[in-house]
């Protein structure tokens, strides 16, 4: 179409389209942060109430504490990431202010074992990384360049716990002079970006190459080259499992591996192979590791050792607190999880969440896990590189995967595995890896939105 009255011609479809601002939503993000400060000030004041009928007197910096730090890595992502989720950020302070309550509620049962403080340290720290990649990482996709990088890394922090002596049965722990640090958290993070880079360049050979499998057309392996990685993949999960005796760790990897190579190539068979995979190496090493058999054990017969007189064991105790709890709770401060023993701040505070929150309070904190999980699966979803989509998915994989296997533990649905639940429980390399992810989330959303609005990276 000619535009008349102007010198020369012009075509109207050579127009530029009118700019979109997208809203940048960061009043909602401000506004739940100071709800989520609020609810766990709230929390920690209850548990002092019930416990000494009294506000505690750290209360007000508790609050304080919490609320700069939230606020300052509010700041961060208003000036670096100001189209990014505004749900990530209040999601990940209200999980890690509830952890510190419930610690906090355990220690006053423990007056020797104090670890809300230093919980509130490394927590600290999480957030500075979080603060640190939401304004130095400008793109995510510069990620990829380090893909093999990425697996080195990943495979010497996995390595590392086998040459020191186990804790409570498994490998999985650094200990020096006192101070100690899980690798495995800090792993799972870059074995996340390795697979997203490997499958992102692998993956038209995985879903359309490959020898036909007798006379089925619909089933066919892909060449050796790029079935290695695979099988590589699979050996490392089960060893893992032997060497350390960690069978959550196992499971984390490997299923983050299949979900991966699922929405990678689109096909259902990488499942179905993949669960038979895991299902062989489970039942192999359940049989031949003892450590690993005696759980099993103890989730078939969870009050064997209450019939053979001995007292219940720690999954009889949480059941019994989950039990205790009912569908609203005993009230924080007031149930008995302690209970439980040494566990009861990491492994089992899910129990302790369940009997004093009860049934509803449970429910809620299973829905907060499920939202930052989806909006992690929408951020992936909206964007257009593959890498950026299969690392957002693998990142929020993890928390779904973790979540899954802490609570089936916990509940007696699944063996337990020792792992740490995604910010409430104790343990300083899990809340750090976990701030990590939500920066992660938070950079790959930011990115997601601003390609609508003309401000994305080329």
């Amino acid at each position: 179409m000619i535009q008349p009255g102007m010198s020369g011609t012009k075509v109207a479809a050579d127009l530029p389209a009118p700019a979109v601002r997208l809203p940048r939503r960061r009043g909602i993000e401000f506004s739940l942060i100071v709800v989520a400060v609020l609810l766990c000030v709230y929390g920690y004041c209850a548990v002092g109430l019930a416990k000494n009928g009294t506000v505690p007197p750290g209360a007000a910096g508790y609050g304080a504490g919490l609320g700069v730090l939230a606020l300052v890595a509010h700041f961060a992502v208003r000036f670096r990431a100001p189209y990014a989720d505004p749900l990530l950020l209040p999601i990940g302070v209200l999980l890690n202010g509830l952890g510190l309550v419930l610690i906090y509620r355990l220690d006053l049962e423990t007056p020797r074992d104090q670890a809300a403080p230093t919980q509130l340290v490394w927590s600290t720290l999480g957030v500075a990384l979080f603060i640190a990649v939401v304004l130095f990482l400008r793109d995510h996709r510069v990620l990829q360049r380090y893909t093999y990088v990425s697996v080195a890394a990943a495979l010497a922090l996995l390595t590392l716990p086998i040459f020191f002596p186990a804790v409570n049965g498994a490998r999985i722990w650094i200990r020096v002079a006192g101070f100690s640090i899980q690798p495995g958290e800090f792993a799972k993070v870059l074995l996340a970006v390795f697979f997203a880079g490997y499958l992102a360049a692998n993956r038209n050979a995985l879903a359309y190459t490959g020898r036909q499998i007798w006379r089925f057309k619909r089933l066919q392996l892909p060449t050796g080259r790029v079935l290695g990685p695979i099988v590589a993949i699979w050996l490392l999960s089960v060893g893992v499992l032997v060497l350390e005796r960690d069978l959550g760790t196992s499971l984390l990897f490997f299923g983050l591996f299949v979900i991966l190579l699922y929405v990678a190539t689109g096909r259902t068979g990488w499942i179905a192979v993949g669960l038979l995979l895991a299902c062989v190496g489970a039942v192999a090493v359940g049989w031949l590791e003892p450590h690993v058999h005696s759980r099993v054990q103890d989730w078939l017969h969870p009050f064997a050792s209450i019939e053979a007189g001995e007292g219940p064991n720690q999954l009889a105790q949480s059941l019994f607190a989950f039990a205790a709890g009912g569908m609203l709770g005993t009230g924080l401060g007031l149930g008995h999880s302690v209970l439980i023993g040494f566990a009861a701040k990491s492994d089992f505070i899910l129990a302790t969440a369940g009997e004093e929150l009860g049934l509803i309070g449970l429910s809620a904190i299973f829905l907060l896990y499920a939202l930052l999980v989806e909006r992690g699966y929408r951020a992936g979803l909206s964007l257009r590189d593959p890498f950026g989509r299969l690392l957002a998915i693998g990142l929020a994989s993890i928390v779904a995967l973790q979540v899954f296997v802490i609570a089936g533990g916990v509940t007696g649905l699944i063996p337990l595995t020792g792992m740490a639940m995604p910010f409430l429980a104790q343990g300083g390399s899990s809340v750090v890896t976990n701030w990590i992810i939500v920066a992660l989330l938070i950079r790959i959303s930011d990115s997601a939105r601003s390609q609508y609005d003309g401000t994305a990276a080329p």
